[in-house]
């Protein structure tokens, strides 16, 4: 059964003729009849009195109101779908790491605001991980994370590399690891540290680069806030990257210091899947994201399994 056998159906229907129905369906006459022939032979019955009027039989007055309903069904998700296509989308959802949602995307948020007043634009702050779980789930469009290829190989998937920074540690002015410029790793190693909670990439970064029997790490948390309060309170410190600390920069109460060899360096990307680039919203903040991280940041050129936007 094809949506087309039905569009007939329903205009012989209405119209009490064949001919009629194919002049409303822009069709010949018999190609009317024959989409009617094989509905019918699907069904097993006759839809129509073949008299000098086309009229219903008992089969085709049961079929009547469903074939209505799925015509008006097949109208509405085809209506919706252009309606995609053409950018006209409620809404378009957004998630990020948290460096990249407090210090990134609020210029590319202006700007996408302006372009499409008509789309609400919902940006959440997650862990990598969770990020890509939710873009996976399809309950965001476009994913802002540090880059694990375990979890983004994925052929769905297109990945755009946008920047690098190193990782640097924080600490309170007054700490004793603030004499040193940069940072060697065995006085990094002797001080309690704070990390972001599991499912965030710099805690797998960080045990991942160097390893945890050298570092004390006494505290999870999951907000850049939190970090700073807890760092300027006592001999605590963090590993963060460079694009997380500028209000740390700008603070007295505390001190941002580079590492020795080996410095850490983490890759930030954005994610969405292949079917949503064609959505015009989502095209556009993707290329507003990248542009932004060409203009702002150097870019990797040593990530050969990523996809970029053409």
């Amino acid at each position: 059964m094809r949506i087309e056998q039905l569009q007939a159906f329903l205009a012989i229907a209405e119209t009490g003729s064949f001919q009629a129905a194919a002049r409303r369906c822009s069709v010949t006459q018999s190609t009317v009849s024959r989409q009617i022939r094989g509905l019918e032979d699907d069904l097993g019955m006759p839809l129509f009195h073949r008299t000098a009027q086309a009229k219903l039989t008992i089969g085709g007055e049961r079929l009547l109101p469903r074939a209505r309903r799925i015509c008006q069904e097949w109208k509405q998700a085809t209506s919706e779908i252009s309606d995609l296509l053409e950018g006209r989308q409620p809404e378009l959802c957004v998630a990020g790491i948290q460096s990249v949602c407090s210090h990134f995307l609020p210029p590319i948020i202006t700007q996408f605001c302006q372009s499409y007043p008509q789309v609400q634009l919902r940006v959440t702050a997650l862990g990598s991980d969770r990020s890509l779980k939710v873009l996976r789930d399809g309950l965001v469009d476009i994913a802002i994370v540090m880059h694990n290829p375990m979890l983004t190989s994925s052929q769905e998937m297109s990945v755009t590399p946008l920047y690098e920074d190193h990782v640097e540690v924080l600490m309170a002015a007054d700490h004793p690891l603030a004499s040193y410029s940069p940072a060697p790793w065995s006085e990094i190693a002797r001080y309690p540290h704070v990390v972001f909670k599991d499912g965030y990439g710099m805690q797998r970064l960080v045990q991942s680069q160097v390893p945890e029997t050298e570092l004390k790490m006494v505290l999870e948390l999951n907000t850049l806030d939190a970090f700073r309060g807890v760092v300027r309170q006592g001999k605590m410190i963090a590993l963060l990257p460079q694009s997380a600390l500028a209000e740390s920069r700008r603070d007295p109460g505390l001190a941002v210091r580079s590492t020795a060899d080996p410095i850490l360096t983490r890759q930030v990307v954005m994610v969405t899947t292949q079917d949503r680039l064609r959505l015009p919203p989502v095209r556009q903040f993707c290329d507003l994201v990248q542009r932004l991280a060409e203009d702002s940041f150097s870019k990797f050129n040593d990530l050969p399994s990523l996809i970029t936007l053409n």
